[in-house]
């Protein structure tokens, strides 16, 4: 079989190492190819006619109609941990293999992505960086922030990144948790060392001062932050979400930052990627937009493209794949 390989909405994939490029160029003729993030179904398997291999990023969307229009993918291979824009039932029908990069890979860098995030609103950092770069010294007292030390944190998404931003920041800011997650790892918290609960999601926002969301995107968790969950929400509170946007209802968002309920959101996931210039969180005065930078750290980027990478060489040499989403005969 030749092998066509399309880089799909990935500006980070092959640039800082091109030595991984230059591995997937011995397999087969390689392309990048850029769509809008909402391009999915025919239109998407039009532009990726002629591809049988695909490494994409979080956009765009491998729907049902896609897959019953591309039947000559083998291969989809996920930059990154989440999977939510594949249609993983009609993938498999279409015998299409698809994979993701392993949890652990991204564990470090987008825990470090979702504090750091955190502590520039809390410490207004980049607000301050700019009025400094503007001449604007004098104005170093309007940029009074809160501190974490001794507060309570909020989680929900204990899993395999949020643990981590609970380890750091617990660890780190004698930090009491309270976590919503349906799955619960007693044995890691108890290790802790550090005041830690599970409770449903009322009272977490309820109770904590800052609120991290590290879950995936489901059913159950889509717009999990609405309007309900902010009417009873501790009154100041820090959000940050670095996990997927639509785990919080935008509206409902806006009126809570408007109100005071929320004190400021910090985001690096936005419902589409790239935005529009008029989406309201951008130049909004108590929201922090990073453009879904968490993941990139050299450490972080390296170990996602050799996943890819990895993942073209074992199928073309028949190897068993890693990390697998799909079941094939």
């Amino acid at each position: 079989m030749d092998y066509r390989i399309a880089i799909v909405n990935s500006s980070s994939f092959g640039t800082r190492f091109p030595d991984q490029m230059d591995r997937l160029r011995k397999i087969g003729e390689v392309e990048r190819v850029r769509v809008a993030g909402t391009c999915c179904g025919a239109e998407l398997a039009k532009a990726l006619e002629g591809f049988n291999v695909v490494i994409s990023s979080v956009t765009p969307f491998f729907d049902k109609e896609f897959f019953e229009n591309k039947r000559d993918l083998v291969l989809l291979s996920r930059h990154g941990i989440g999977y939510n824009n594949i249609d993983i039932p009609a993938a498999e029908e279409a015998g299409c293999l698809v994979t993701t990069v392993s949890p652990l890979v991204e564990r470090d860098p987008v825990a470090e992505g979702a504090v750091a995030i955190l502590l520039d609103a809390m410490r207004r950092v980049s607000d301050s960086h700019v009025a400094a770069n503007e001449g604007r010294w004098a104005e170093r007292a309007s940029f009074v922030g809160n501190g974490l030390s001794g507060k309570t944190l909020g989680i929900i998404g204990c899993g395999n990144i949020g643990s981590r931003v609970v380890e750091i920041l617990a660890r780190g800011y004698d930090m009491k948790v309270l976590a919503c997650d349906p799955v619960h790892h007693d044995d890691w918290a108890a290790k802790l060392g550090v005041p830690f609960e599970y409770a449903d999601v009322d009272t977490v926002v309820a109770n904590c001062d800052v609120l991290t969301l590290n879950a995936d995107l489901n059913p159950t968790s889509f717009h999990i932050l609405n309007a309900d969950a902010f009417s009873k929400m501790k009154k100041g509170c820090y959000v940050v979400n670095n996990a997927r946007a639509d785990l919080i209802d935008q509206p409902a968002m806006l009126a809570a930052l408007e109100d005071g309920t929320v004190k400021a959101l910090a985001i690096d996931v936005m419902h589409d990627e790239p935005p529009l210039p008029d989406d309201p969180y951008f130049n909004h005065p108590q929201v922090l937009v990073c453009p879904h930078i968490s993941a990139y750290t050299e450490e972080g980027l390296r170990g996602m493209g050799e996943k890819c990478v990895g993942d073209v060489e074992r199928f073309v040499n028949g190897e068993a794949p890693v990390n697998a989403k799909t079941k094939l005969a």
